[in-house]
């Protein structure tokens, strides 16, 4: 019988200690959609109870040519908590499995947006700022393979983020035409626009608005959203460093410690 509580329970362990375990579906095949959300507020209920509280969203599959992939038409959504905002630009991987950064841009909502029927600029009037930022992504599943529903469980992946330190005004910059470029190790292995994000970043948020009213939910003030990667993600390991620069508005470095 499926116990959501236990199955969270059992997400938690792993992702706090860093260790693979095989998908939830391969013992749950039937495991919907639906569950797989309730396991993962279930798990980042664990993060409330020990003092970490939630500080924001983050968005996953925003890119068109992975909905189709993944044979969905929505992207996907998991939760952020204190603990997961880096403080300083260095990521100590051995603490996480297989890690991938990836490029994005935060939003930071300064008033409540809740519903469907969102509008662009309901988005912009609710938006404090804008910083870039990097997510690492990191599955808990064993060799990176997962469902929709397994990858939803796991908080879509999420592990750890870090925000530039600068703020931009959300009116001053088209975020679907900034160039993302990532050098790892001083070579080049991706670039992107903002466009990748369903086609505009502000359709994020919206979209995300849009999802996690079914649930009641909305995003509340003084909330981060992490809009969904601009390019792949790169993996990385001890004594790597990355640069990822924003064309036009500034760079962010990550360095690889074990």
């Amino acid at each position: 019988m499926l116990d959501l509580h236990q199955i969270a329970a059992k997400m938690d362990e792993h992702q706090q200690l860093g260790k693979e375990m095989t998908k939830i579906t391969n013992d749950y095949p039937e495991l919907s959609v639906e569950e797989a959300y309730e396991i993962q507020k279930l798990s980042i209920d664990r993060y409330l109870d020990r003092n970490d509280p939630m500080v924001g969203w983050k968005m996953g599959l925003t890119s068109k040519a992975k909905q189709v992939s993944m044979n969905v038409d929505e992207p996907i959504y998991g939760r952020l908590t204190d603990s997961m905002e880096l403080r300083d630009p260095v990521l100590h991987v051995g603490e996480l499995i297989h890690p991938k950064v990836e490029p994005e841009f935060a939003f930071v909502i300064n008033k409540e947006l809740q519903g469907a029927d969102l509008r662009p600029r309901d988005v912009w009037e609710a938006t404090e700022g804008v910083y870039l930022a990097l997510e690492v992504i990191d599955s808990r599943y064993e060799n990176f393979k997962f469902t929709l529903p397994d990858v939803i469980a796991d908080n879509a992946s999420s592990t750890k983020f870090i925000l530039g330190t600068q703020v931009y005004a959300p009116s001053q910059t088209a975020w679907n035409k900034v160039k993302t470029t990532m050098l790892k190790n001083g070579e080049e292995v991706q670039s992107g626009y903002g466009s990748a994000v369903l086609d505009h970043p502000v359709h994020s948020v919206r979209e995300l608005a849009k999802m996690i009213s079914r649930e009641n939910l909305s995003i509340k003030p003084g909330m981060i959203v992490l809009v969904g990667a601009v390019t792949e993600a790169v993996s990385v390991e001890a004594g790597d460093t990355l640069e990822v620069i924003y064309e036009g508005l500034d760079t962010l470095t990550l360095e690889m410690k074990e």
